[in-house]
């Protein structure tokens, strides 16, 4: 890999230093694709929640590549398994890994018809600044980066280090995301995995010594997920943002020509998709002047539901049995409950043993040399592994009780 003449550095709360020493990373770091991911929220509809998580996609992005790169050169077995070209894949997968989301997190994912993982190998493959940066190196980076975000890389480690139960994204957003809510549920010692980390197998194991540091991990992750991305709050607003864009399309299949007021969704309206092009235009700021827009809409119930956005004007919740009860309600008082009662179901599952093909799980190495995935050798593992948690709620504006 060719190098910067100098060594870049970028302050940040988490790791200290981001450090780059690369010249393809500095050059993906200032395409416009990437600086998008400057104007999307890491947490979305959680920051309804906690005010402070203002955090970008592009500082998650950033540290889940510091995190790669202390992989990289910290761990011997890794450093010494992976390929000069595998090692700048793995860099570059970690730092794009996030670049196709969309805003409002995972919750525009719904309205998209498509994960957000998808649009990021489209910006990859092209056509895109990115893609043009990974073709000036070699014109088969753009496939080889791709195929360590959709697990189709022969090498599986690249893999398992950016996406499975215990990789460089989730050590990055637990530390991250709590560190911004104020919260310490996702505390977790991030030195501590690195230092027991190895590659035995073809497989990215832990040693037996930093089990209860990976019990820790799974138990924050546990309970990030329920006091902080599923809160309610978080999943009320969720549910508006729902309502406002079947709204919205509702009104489309009516009269095409709505798109003129709301040039920002014409392609996702009337393709159902969007380009590169048009992803990139689109972020949270865009967003919510859309929604300053629909507020002025002649239309009352785009209007109302823009304007419970703007004003965190949340709905209430009842439990899901109460929906028939809630839908009555409201048409008793104008409301269409297509629009005002928004069903949402939940679940999490600490750790998920022997899924897929088995790379996504979480392996020990014994002191003996076996290898033995987690549940296996821990007994609080095997445990959590066995919770199935899940919340089925029914969400309405609170109005229709009174």
């Amino acid at each position: 890999m060719e190098k910067l003449a100098e060594k870049k550095v970028i302050r940040d709360p988490i790791h200290g230093y981001v450090h780059i020493e690369d010249k393809v990373i500095w050059d993906l770091l200032n395409t416009k694709e990437f600086q998008r991911l400057r104007r999307v929220r890491q947490l979305g509809s959680t920051l309804m929640v906690f005010p402070s998580g203002e955090h970008s996609r592009m500082m998650h992005s950033l540290g889940v590549y510091e995190v790669a790169r202390r992989m990289i050169n910290e761990v011997d077995d890794i450093a010494n398994t992976l390929t000069e070209r595998e090692k700048m894949i793995l860099m570059v997968a970690a730092l794009l890994h996030d670049v196709g989301h969309a805003p409002f997190s995972h919750s525009f994912e719904s309205i998209m018809n498509c994960r957000h993982e998808a649009y990021t190998i489209q910006i990859i493959k092209g056509p895109s600044e990115i893609a043009d940066v990974l073709s000036a190196i070699d014109s088969d980076l753009p496939a080889e980066v791709a195929s360590v975000i959709d697990h189709t890389h022969p090498n599986t480690i690249l893999s398992q280090l950016i996406s499975s139960q215990l990789d460089a994204d989730r050590l990055d957003y637990l530390l991250r995301d709590s560190y911004f809510t104020g919260v310490s549920y996702g505390q977790i010692d991030l030195d501590r995995i690195l230092r027991t980390m190895r590659v035995k197998d073809n497989r990215v194991v832990v040693k037996r010594s930093s089990i209860y540091t990976v019990e820790n991990y799974i138990m924050a992750r546990y309970h990030m997920y329920w006091q902080v991305y599923y809160h309610p709050n978080s999943r009320s607003y969720d549910a508006l943002l729902k309502s406002i864009f079947t709204r919205l399309r509702d009104l489309y299949q009516q009269d095409k020509s709505i798109t003129a007021a709301y040039p920002m969704y014409r392609e996702l309206l009337e393709k159902g998709s969007l380009s590169n092009e048009d992803l990139y235009l689109l972020d949270d700021s865009t967003c919510m002047y859309s929604f300053s827009l629909m507020r002025r809409s002649e239309d009352p119930v785009l209007s109302d539901l823009a304007r419970r956005i703007l004003d965190r004007d949340l709905f209430e919740f009842m439990s899901a049995d109460r929906e028939e009860y809630l839908k009555q309600k409201c048409q008793e008082k104008g409301l269409d409950p297509k629009y005002y009662v928004v069903k949402d179901y939940q679940k999490q599952i600490p750790y998920l043993p022997y899924t897929g093909d088995g790379t996504d799980n979480i392996y020990v190495l014994l002191d003996n040399g076996v290898i033995e995935e987690l549940s296996e050798v821990s007994e609080v593992v095997k445990s959590l592994s066995t919770i199935n948690e899940q919340d089925e709620r029914v969400f309405y504006p609170k109005e229709i009780e009174k």
